[in-house]
């Protein structure tokens, strides 16, 4: 007589748990983290990748915390899970609002501050020059396997912070937080020739104006100061990789050094 296959409430419990925990994890990593996070990605793209992410990692995890998983315990792991794979894709969604700060930064000194559209990824308006560099940043990030190198991490956040039901430590918060001052600052470096050559062209026409009043600056202002401007940017745009390729290193050592934090 072949053997029964029988499994008891209690192993079934145990499955469901090495298997929902880390996907929790990964699902809210894919819904924040850039690339993954997009509109145009289908929902059951986004689960379908969990679910394979969740299948392939679950049995290298070890063993995990034997908490039920209808408990208070067992729903504080599934909100940690939820609150640490979201502030992950955070992170390097960070990485991103750099090149998108630099886009509103040049396009109000290019006067392009009416050339805007709804963004779906943000929910609001965005400038048409801010969303051409973010779209060149999606390139580099996917020319140099950021994306695979940020499922690696996620992998890795296992080993860092596994899961159990320890409270998080308030020191990740605060490098999460204070890693959003990056953002201006080095918007404003990436901007940075392009405003100083605008306002230089600015000043000039200030003068030129001064000098000569019956010259009408108001009328050739705008144009020249979007062509000089369309100059620039094109002279900027072979700058952006060697730009962004540390930033993304820096976010990736961020995110570690966010996990390391966030242990009680």
């Amino acid at each position: 007589m072949p053997p029964v296959f029988s499994v008891t409430s209690e192993q079934l419990g145990v499955w469901i748990v090495a298997f929902l925990w880390p996907f929790i994890r990964m699902l809210a990593l894919i819904s924040t983290a850039p690339v993954f996070s997009e509109k145009a990605v289908p929902r059951s793209a986004k689960v379908g990748l969990a679910v394979l992410l969740s299948i392939a990692i679950a049995p290298t995890l070890g063993p995990l915390p034997a908490v039920p998983l209808v408990s208070a315990a067992g729903f504080w792991i599934l909100v940690q899970q939820i609150l640490i794979g979201a502030a992950i894709g955070f992170s390097m969604r960070l990485v991103f609002a750099i090149v998108q700060a630099a886009g509103e930064y040049a396009g109000l000194q290019m006067g392009l501050s009416f050339a805007s559209f709804f963004d779906p990824t943000s929910g609001g308006n965005t400038m048409v020059l801010a969303r051409l560099l973010n779209v060149m940043a999606v390139l580099i990030f996917l020319a140099i396997d950021g994306h695979l190198m940020l499922i690696m991490t996620l992998a890795e956040s296992f080993r860092t912070l596994p899961i159990s039901d320890a409270p998080l430590a308030a020191g990740g918060w605060f490098l999460l937080v204070s890693a959003g001052g990056q953002v201006i600052s080095g918007g404003l470096m990436l901007a940075l020739p392009l405003i100083a050559a605008l306002l230089t062209l600015n000043l000039s026409m200030g003068i030129l104006n001064r000098v000569s009043p019956q010259f009408s600056i108001f009328a050739v202002g705008f144009p020249i100061t979007l062509l000089a401007g369309m100059g620039m940017l094109q002279m900027l745009m072979q700058y952006i990789a060697p730009f962004m390729e540390p930033r993304f290193a820096a976010g990736f050592a961020a995110i570690l050094e966010f996990l390391s934090g966030l242990r009680s």
